[in-house]
């Protein structure tokens, strides 16, 4: 093998290498969906007074998620530092009030609240198991 072949084949390798040791974003992540999931959750349970939070799952689900950044490889520095981003929280804020709109929701309205939480519920979802309706 010539000489350039061999050290473009050994670039690739590094590159392809590198690549697949790099971590993704958190917000790229499983770990963002249950961030909004718990968000969301925390706001119907606010909002409609016939359904309350499931707090000892929630407390699991939460310290779950830290243990899961930990395997994927973050430090707990960039674990904080991303749960406490505001930029991060805004964005969150937003795709959880595009969620609520698309599902009916009007804010204020704790009739809408409770019957899509109800939903989910129902359909035990990632919303749904942290929700009981009373």
């Amino acid at each position: 093998m010539c000489a350039k072949k061999l050290m473009s084949l050994t670039l690739a390798t590094v590159m392809v290498a590198s690549g697949a040791a790099a971590k993704p974003h958190l917000r790229d992540t499983v770990i963002d969906d249950t961030l909004l999931a718990i968000g969301l959750a925390d706001q119907i349970r606010k909002t409609c007074p016939s359904i309350s939070a499931r707090i000892f799952r929630a407390l699991g689900v939460i310290n779950g998620l830290k243990d899961q950044a930990r395997e994927m490889g973050y430090s707990d520095a960039e674990i904080d530092a991303y749960r406490n981003s505001d930029a991060e929280k805004a964005r969150l804020r937003a795709a959880g009030e595009a969620r609520l709109a698309g599902e009916g929701v009007t804010p204020g309205d704790a009739a809408s609240y409770c019957a899509f939480g109800r939903r989910e519920i129902e359909k035990q979802t990632p919303i749904g198991v942290l929700l009981r309706a009373s």
